[in-house]
């Protein structure tokens, strides 16, 4: 078994001992968590949904993201990742979220935010959520796969420190 399926395997025995589902707000990893969750046999017990909203449209209208954000973050930015978390959540106190957008590559990269640069943010059962920014390094494939990785380990260590 690969490392994201044992992540995974591991994210769902956290989510079933916290009694909570999963839900995924993915942008540059394109619904690659919840792929990577859905593989385990079983997840049906704490995978409730994951939403790919590419666009910034889509996490205006997906997720409730509010456009200042965005125009005054950027949409790779720890302040649109815990909007979309928070958004993915609305309306539940039974769920756990993830949210990931970053620049993936090959381009799109600028100084502030060079290609490899992903923002992840957790929420758990209606609480604020919190975020963090790592630097991948990599092509477009690892970098997105390392994302996967982080975001299912993050949410890891988020629901074991409760």
């Amino acid at each position: 078994m690969s490392d994201v399926g044992v992540l995974a395997e591991r994210l769902g025995t956290a989510l079933c001992k916290a009694e909570l589902r999963l839900v995924t707000a993915e942008s540059c990893t394109g619904g690659g968590i919840a792929e990577a969750v859905t593989a385990v046999p079983g997840s049906s017990a704490w995978f409730d949904r994951g939403f790919v909203a590419y666009s910034n449209e889509a996490k205006y209208e997906m997720l409730g993201v509010a456009p200042s954000l965005i125009e005054t973050h950027g949409a790779v930015s720890e302040p649109v990742a815990s909007a979309m978390a928070q958004g993915a959540c609305v309306g539940r106190m039974d769920l756990a979220a993830v949210a990931v957008s970053g620049v993936a590559g090959p381009g799109g990269g600028t100084a502030a935010k060079p290609v490899g640069t992903v923002c992840l943010a957790f929420a758990v059962s209606g609480r604020r959520a919190f975020a963090r920014t790592l630097i991948f390094d990599g092509n477009r494939t690892e970098i997105r796969g390392q994302a996967v990785c982080a975001a299912i380990s993050g949410l890891i260590e988020t629901l074991e420190s409760r």
